[in-house]
């Protein structure tokens, strides 16, 4: 048997990319979109195949990113947003229930979902992370969405050998 590998390919021409950003905690929102947008700049991303929409709150994104899977227009999806503890119950909830939508949208139509949705006790906290928070769902929208181009494009030419 013979093992292959595949390389982590950071190529993001020709890569189609979908955002969908909370604006609830506007400030950290805005600082994770635009690290986002620069990284997939620098990853060669082109302006004309990204796509961003905005909803309300972190608990809206997956109907979001749900409705950009189905257009089948995008390579990679990215969701983001920040929750940050209050003294209730409501960010238990909203994190537990948005990351859940999230993952369940990458798993449901078969597209990478970058989860750049920051959870944490304070604000300075989002707001310490949030570059790179932003900056590194680029980098996994990228390399996922190219990862699952390369396995299906492995799976067209296994079908087209066995025909």
């Amino acid at each position: 048997m013979t093992v292959g590998s595949y390389e982590s390919n950071l190529d993001g021409e020709g890569v189609r990319v979908g955002i969908a950003q909370a604006r609830f905690n506007e400030v950290v929102c805005q600082g994770l979109l635009t690290a986002c947008l620069a990284e997939l700049q620098r990853l060669g991303v082109a302006d004309e195949d990204i796509l961003h929409v905005s909803v309300p709150g972190a608990l809206e994104l997956p109907l979001a990113l749900q409705k950009l899977a189905e257009t089948q227009q995008f390579d990679a999806l990215i969701a983001i947003g920040a929750v940050i503890r209050g003294e209730t119950y409501h960010f238990e909830l909203v994190s537990n229930e948005s990351g859940a939508g999230i993952s369940r949208v990458g798993l449901d139509y078969g597209i990478p979902v970058a989860n750049a949705v920051l959870t944490t006790e304070t604000d300075e906290q989002a707001e310490v992370r949030m570059v790179e928070k932003g900056a590194d769902a680029a980098r996994v929208a990228v390399e996922m969405a190219n990862l699952a181009i390369a396995l299906e494009d492995l799976a067209d030419s296994t079908e087209e050998d066995l025909a």
